[in-house]
């Protein structure tokens, strides 16, 4: 064979195997089978990411480090709105003023009374009308006691004995051991983020569900 026959099947089989080399670097880059459970091979889904291709997004410098920030949080206001807070208080022994509740004896010696009639012992709210009254008494059935109430109601009964001291007389009321407080209303408006404006003020007298005898004593 001539050197021009041999040089031109030589330069035939390295194009070959070139175009060998490039159908086998094609397959190699679409999906390989993948074994399935019944023995079948599946091609691997196309979404697939290998390891080493999350190491960029998992691994990024500085991400946990540093303190931690508050979050910045926008401003929650509750709107227009009025309210009533309770300013101050004092034990009050409320008295049920009808007869047969109230008696005086003496000089000295020991008087016996009882509740011979039943009725209702109410909250008296000064400079209000119906519905700010309720709000004063649930303000301070929150704040105060949560005994109070807006009335009481007594019953017939309730024996009870004292002693007066020599030459004195005794006094025995029957009521509600309840409070006297002063009370202020605010009114905000807007957004409700800014603070409250006094509208209104006043005392309430208000009765508990506890009840029972008061006892003093004058000298006539």
């Amino acid at each position: 064979m001539g050197t021009g026959i041999r040089r031109t099947a030589i330069a035939s089989t390295t194009a070959l195997l070139l175009c060998l080399g490039a159908i086998g670097t094609a397959s190699a880059d679409q999906d390989a089978p993948e074994s399935s459970a019944n023995g079948s091979d599946q091609a691997v889904d196309g979404d697939f990411i290998a390891a080493q291709d999350t190491v960029e997004i998992n691994d990024r410098d500085g991400w946990d480090e540093g303190d931690a920030e508050n979050v910045i949080r926008p401003s929650i206001c509750s709107g227009p709105q009025t309210w009533v807070e309770i300013a101050s208080k004092k034990n009050y022994h409320v008295p049920s003023w009808w007869n047969g509740t109230k008696y005086k004896d003496g000089p000295g010696g020991d008087m016996t009374v009882v509740v011979t009639k039943s009725g209702t012992i109410t909250a008296e709210v000064t400079g209000t009308v119906g519905a700010e009254a309720n709000m004063v008494i649930a303000a301070a059935k929150s704040s105060v006691s949560y005994k109070i109430a807006g009335s009481v109601q007594i019953t017939t009964g309730h024996t009870y004995t004292h002693d007066v001291a020599r030459h004195k007389y005794g006094h025995l009321q029957y009521g509600s051991w309840g409070y006297k407080v002063t009370w202020e209303k605010y009114r905000r408006k807007g957004s409700g983020c800014n603070g409250g404006t006094l509208i209104d003020s006043g005392t309430a007298t208000l009765p508990t569900k506890e009840t029972g005898w008061k006892y003093r004593e004058t000298s006539s």
